[in-house]
């Protein structure tokens, strides 16, 4: 074997260890890159149910405590546990429409209002103002009274 063969492989021995050297670093870096993958899409599965929410607690319509889910976006979700369920939704700082429902009773009203948008309060703690909800709750819907009876003769003068 003269020389230059000699030389041409070991220069193709060499190319071909570094070849197979980075290789290896790429599926290692692959594998790794998979695994954090992998791992934050888990972490964000997680984590977003938790985040898509909030909850507070307000005066119930019918009394007592009821829970105010905030949801993702400008919704709100009531519920109490009388039954009633309605969903509140804040276009903006001073306009909302709500739709409530009572499943036992099948009373049901909807509307909208507008408002001043969230206003500045005192703080329980240290005095500091807080900033207010946006969310106001419209009143349960009166019971209306049965109509009276109409005292016309217009009726009389037309059908003989």
């Amino acid at each position: 074997m003269s020389h230059t063969e000699f030389n041409m492989m070991l220069a193709w021995y060499h190319k071909q260890k570094s070849v197979s050297m980075l290789r290896s670093l790429l599926v290692a870096a692959n594998r790794a890159n998979r695994i954090l993958s992998a791992g934050g899409l888990t972490m964000l599965l997680l984590t977003s149910p938790a985040a898509a929410q909030s909850v507070s607690s307000v005066r119930g319509l019918g009394g007592g405590v009821a829970p105010l889910f905030g949801l993702v976006g400008p919704g709100n979700l009531y519920l109490d546990n009388q039954g009633t369920q309605g969903y509140i939704y804040n276009f903006g700082n001073n306009f909302e429409s709500y739709n409530f429902r009572n499943p036992a009773t099948g009373q049901a009203w909807s509307g909208a209002l507008m408002t001043l948008g969230p206003q500045l309060s005192v703080g329980l703690i240290q005095g500091a103002n807080q900033a207010g909800s946006p969310v106001v709750f419209p009143p349960v819907p009166r019971e209306a009274g049965p109509l009276s009876p109409v005292q016309s003769g217009l009726l009389d003068d037309i059908i003989p």
